[in-house]
């Protein structure tokens, strides 16, 4: 782990002049108040400069008041700077789950939100879609609350602010009753059974996660997260009934199957993976049928592991649903490019939102998730031809990655933004939270 002047990777190195950790709000008040350019620091997992400031950078890992349930409407409301894997233990105990998690249990809240990072299911919205409310403090120092409830659709604009509209210190998300799940891997899926059998693959499972290093024709490995029914271990609470329902599980035959305790030897021409070596390291999830809580099965890897040393870049872009294999054939293409620098992407499915900012918005899509090798040379001449080749797809750039595309091409895809732009003026005037990266992408500054 590198040391908080850069970022997970150790890729980027923050500019920012001074960084404060307050340890309660009214100090993060008096920072604010005092302050003539800031941004709000999570858990460094954003890969350029959009958590960036000349001036002061403020970290909220120190701030912490701990979760408060409200039982009535089934929700759970956090500290802004706790991580998932920090949260998900006592939502699990009060008898609750999150509806999605994303890879990593290890980023922020207010983060994860902020930009609008996401899990994988058909049915799963990005985790920004889950937040019922947010408590910020402003840009005069005052602490102001936005709700689903009260405030609709201006909410659905303060969610994925991209760290323009103030510090948020609390975020308020929606529960689900407990359950549990199981992970069955499987190897070498044929490029030509995806391309075939997309939309039914992807509804296979919960969740389901598919890598691929573009080296041949087939999908390296698929990860099936799938939701146990009641005789196989899912909980619930009170008496209350999962609103999720098993999902079925197509079998080796391409037929449709429930859970069963032995998972099918294949799937779509795709071998069943051996269990992991006997006490080899396991930084991820636990597979080969083994039930678990849905929080150390819906992220890939182990909030009490280091997932990778950090030495790696990413990149991510968010497709329409219905351009899936059209963006899945024109990566192909481009082979010869993507897989020298490529580690491995990993392509997984998002619901639609209504959040203004969110590459989601009001649109299924598919996220083409690429995991470089700390090579920004070769990653920056890769970019440009995967953003060409997706830009007839309408394809979005994940907030926190890194891309290559054109200012106005990215202002272009945002419906909402001019509305976005009214937003963070209201709460904003003097463009306290500002920085080089909304100047560039929300506002067209030079």
């Amino acid at each position: 782990m590198t040391d908080q002047r850069s970022n997970w990777a150790g890729s980027y190195t923050y500019r920012a002049a001074r960084l404060h950790r307050p340890t309660t709000v009214e100090e993060l008040q008096a920072l604010v108040r005092r302050g003539a350019r800031l941004k709000a620091l999570g858990t460094r997992h954003s890969f350029n400069h959009i958590a960036d400031t000349a001036e002061d950078q403020i970290s909220l890992a120190q701030l912490r008041q701990g979760p408060v349930f409200d039982h009535q409407r089934r929700t759970v409301t956090v500290d802004a700077g706790a991580s998932y894997g920090e949260i998900c233990e006592p939502i699990e105990r009060a008898g609750y789950a999150l509806p999605n998690m994303a890879s990593l249990p290890h980023i922020s809240v207010a983060g994860a939100c902020a930009t609008a990072t996401h899990g994988s299911g058909d049915r799963s919205g990005n985790l920004a879609s889950a937040v019922a409310a947010i408590q910020l403090v402003t840009a005069d120092g005052s602490l102001a609350e936005l709700s689903r409830e009260r405030d609709g659709d201006q909410l659905a604009g303060a969610v994925v602010a991209l760290g323009g509209l103030g510090v948020v210190t609390r975020v308020t998300l929606d529960l689900v009753p407990s359950f549990t799940m199981r992970l069955d891997i499987y190897e070498r899926l044929p490029l030509a059974e995806l391309d075939a059998h997309f939309d039914a693959i992807t509804a296979s499972a919960y969740s389901v996660s598919m890598f691929v290093d573009w080296r041949s024709d087939y999908v390296n490995s698929v990860w099936l997260k799938r939701l146990l029914s009641a005789d196989e271990g899912r909980r619930t609470t009170d008496g209350d009934t999962s609103p999720f329902a098993p999902h079925p599980s197509p079998n080796r035959t391409g037929t449709i199957s429930q859970p069963a305790n032995a998972p099918d030897p294949t799937f779509y021409g795709a071998a069943l993976a051996p269990p992991p070596a006997a006490g080899q390291p396991a930084p991820w999830s636990a597979q080969m049928a083994q039930p678990g809580p849905w929080h150390a099965r819906l992220p890939h890897f182990r909030m009490d592991q280091t997932p990778s040393s950090g030495v790696e870049l990413q990149s991510e872009y968010l497709v329409p649903r219905q351009h899936a294999r059209a963006a899945i054939r024109a990566v192909a293409q481009l082979r010869a490019v993507v897989a020298p620098p490529l580690q491995i992407t990993e392509i997984r499915t998002v619901a639609a939102d209504d959040l203004w900012m969110s590459p989601c918005y009001q649109q299924d899509c598919v996220g083409i998730h690429f995991t470089w090798h700390k090579d920004w040379p070769a990653v920056q001449r890769a970019l440009p031809q995967i953003e060409e080749a997706l830009a007839p797809l309408a394809a979005r750039p994940h907030w926190g990655k890194l891309f290559t595309l054109a200012p106005e091409r990215v202002r272009a895809l945002y419906p909402r933004l001019p509305d976005f732009r009214r937003l963070l003026a209201d709460y904003d005037p003097q463009g306290k939270f500002r920085n080089q990266f909304l100047d560039t992408y929300i506002f067209g500054a030079p």
